[in-house]
């Protein structure tokens, strides 16, 4: 398949197919952060999982354990409260126990509220910018090093349908979607003929998670896929499967 017909939801990963490779997951510690992690961690992969709630941490570090899989690795960070030493200390890490990055995902994100920018509190405003936008760039630029030092490496970023098209009280959350899909264009365009770091965007759909909840909480949990289900498209972006693929966005499910 070539790259213009790549379909990531055609992918169906291998035990062995990321075997060697170290991914970095930010919000694994839930949804479809952790859905990707365990997919990874099944398909061969030295994961690590980010979050800021080391208990759920654990309890996906736990799983993977079970899996009979590589050792996976803890890394506790608050992105709305993480200094520029923070971000170096993760960079540091990374480099000391691996010596490169293979894979960056940047999942973690705060939904907000749905309220009319007239009444979008200011301070919600800011927070939501900053971790699905600021965080993500600075984790990005610090990272990029350990990326470069990778033979195939990817970044990829999970958007949402409110995204690329806006959407009415959706406020900070769809503007910081807007602003990732900017990035994803500009790095990749960065990127392309200097390194093997290929950039790339996915969007979910209608996915059976907490912030889907939170943002539709009459809609009834069980009419939508699972992100277990729909995991292997994010592993189709973090793999080789998509080598020659970057600055283009890509659909999780059909429709």
């Amino acid at each position: 398949m070539n790259a213009i017909d790549f379909d990531p939801r055609a992918y169906l990963p291998a035990r062995d197919d990321f075997k060697g490779r170290a991914i970095l997951v930010t919000g694994a510690s839930d949804g479809i952060g952790r859905a990707v992690a365990l997919a990874l961690a099944r398909a061969g992969a030295e994961v690590i999982l980010h979050g800021r709630n080391v208990r759920k941490l654990e309890a996906v570090h736990a799983e993977i354990e079970k899996l009979d899989a590589p050792e996976a690795s803890i890394l506790p960070l608050d992105l709305e409260r993480a200094l520029a030493a923070d971000y170096e200390a993760v960079a540091d890490a990374i480099d000391k126990r691996y010596g490169r990055l293979d894979g960056l995902l940047h999942n973690a994100a705060l939904l907000g509220t749905l309220t009319p920018i007239e009444q979008y509190d200011v301070p919600t405003f800011m927070r939501v910018m900053h971790v699905n936008l600021t965080a993500a760039f600075v984790l990005t630029r610090q990272l990029l090093p350990l990326l470069r030092a990778s033979r195939d490496a990817a970044v990829l970023f999970t958007t949402s349908g409110v995204g690329n098209r806006g959407r009415a009280y959706w406020g900070a959350y769809s503007i910081s979607k807007f602003a990732v899909e900017g990035f994803t264009q500009v790095l990749a365009q960065e990127l392309e003929s200097t390194s093997n770091v290929r950039v790339n965007a996915i969007d979910p759909g209608k996915v059976r998670t907490a912030m889907r909840r939170q943002a539709y909480p009459s809609e009834a949990p069980e009419s939508l896929p699972t992100a277990e289900s729909i995991a292997h498209a994010w592993l189709a972006l973090l793999g080789a499967a998509s080598r020659g693929v970057t600055g283009r966005r890509f659909q999780a499910q059909a429709g």
